[in-house]
């Protein structure tokens, strides 16, 4: 670990203060006052002398006071010059590793459920929300299935070649005959042979363009729907721990924060730019506040790496989403390896 000292201006004595504040901050999410800075600081200094540094800091506005007469708390600026300023991040022993490894283990079940494990393991290891990020399966398919769900909802089941199997959703007309779903899907059916969802797309929208008439209007609708919207998909998100994070949210602005955030996280274009954040970090990559520019706000932190397979080519996003006072030491290895791990996995 290096001394920040220096660093943005600052001596010895502020950085260690400045130090002691963050690491208080990260480990019980409270102010410290000049006093019990003064009883644990090596050499020690006297309370008037913390006090008139933390002042200093203030001004620098890398600290702030919650209320008139408490301690200070590091702002999003002092936990980025915190951050910036560790060097060495704890290391994850070898009983950990395997225990990680154990966990993502495929052991019969499908890689989608891996992913969801990969998720809620990092959601339970980090005390946030957890993150993975995987684009579409591009697998060739060998079964699709219309099912139901009601007057204007239908489940597309998708059987791939290798045996994985995707649920999805579409919106279709009210009051859709069943004969319609089961149309749909004897014509998709008929015409898979090894086709992935995008060339099955193109070949059955160009055939389409040509026969229209042979297809019932509705089964036709049914198929443009549901094509389109495989189309479009660009990743899947397993997001797990939502409520680890709402459970540090105390004020009810900041708790509809939240929310959206969650809300927006599931969007398409949310997932590409995560992707792209990934893609433009050689490892792990740490975001306080809006410094990702996905959320534009304040008391929440993001810790994202990119997940490359054999070939090095980046396959998706592992990461974490979390209060400011993320202990940051501890999960950056743990998001490191998993993402190495799910990196391997995905081939």
């Amino acid at each position: 670990m290096i001394d920040f000292a220096g660093m943005h201006g600052l001596d010895a004595r502020s950085a260690a203060i400045l130090r002691e504040i963050v690491e208080e901050y990260v480990e019980t999410g409270g102010p410290i006052g000049s006093r019990t800075l003064s009883q644990r600081l090596t050499p020690s200094l006297s309370p008037a002398t913390i006090r008139n540094v933390m002042a200093d800091l203030t001004q620098a506005g890398l600290l702030f006071s919650p209320h008139v007469s408490a301690g200070r708390l590091p702002t999003e600026k002092g936990v980025r010059l915190f951050v910036d300023g560790l060097l060495q991040f704890g290391s994850l022993s070898e009983e950990e590793r395997i225990h990680i490894a154990r966990r993502l283990e495929l052991r019969g079940r499908s890689m989608q459920d891996t992913l969801a494990e990969a998720s809620s393991m990092l959601s339970g290891l980090s005390a946030a929300a957890g993150l993975v990020l995987a684009p579409k399966s591009d697998a060739a398919l060998k079964h699709i299935e219309f099912v139901a769900l009601g007057p204007s909802r239908v489940l597309v089941i998708l059987v791939g070649a290798d045996g994985q199997v995707e649920n999805r959703v579409i919106e279709t007309p009210p009051g859709l005959p069943p004969s319609a779903l089961v149309e749909a899907g004897n014509y998709l059916n008929a015409r898979l042979g090894d086709l992935t969802l995008a060339s099955l797309r193109q070949r059955v929208l160009e055939e389409m363009q040509l026969s229209r008439n042979e297809l019932d209007e509705l089964a036709a609708t049914v198929i443009e729907s549901g094509l389109a919207t495989w189309d479009e998909g660009h990743g899947t998100l397993f997001l797990r721990g939502q409520g680890k994070l709402l459970t540090d949210i105390t004020d009810i602005e900041r708790l509809t924060t939240i929310q959206m955030l969650f809300e927006r996280l599931e969007t398409q274009d949310t997932m590409l730019r995560l992707l792209q954040l990934a893609q433009d970090s050689e490892g792990v990559r740490i975001y306080i506040g809006a410094e990702s520019g996905l959320f534009g706000m304040s008391g929440v932190s993001m810790i994202v790496a990119p997940a490359r397979n054999e070939a090095q080519r980046i396959v998706g996003a592992i990461g974490v989403i979390g209060p400011t006072r993320l202990n940051y030491g501890r999960i950056v290895p743990v998001v490191d390896y998993t993402a190495q791990l799910i990196g391997r996995l995905m081939g």
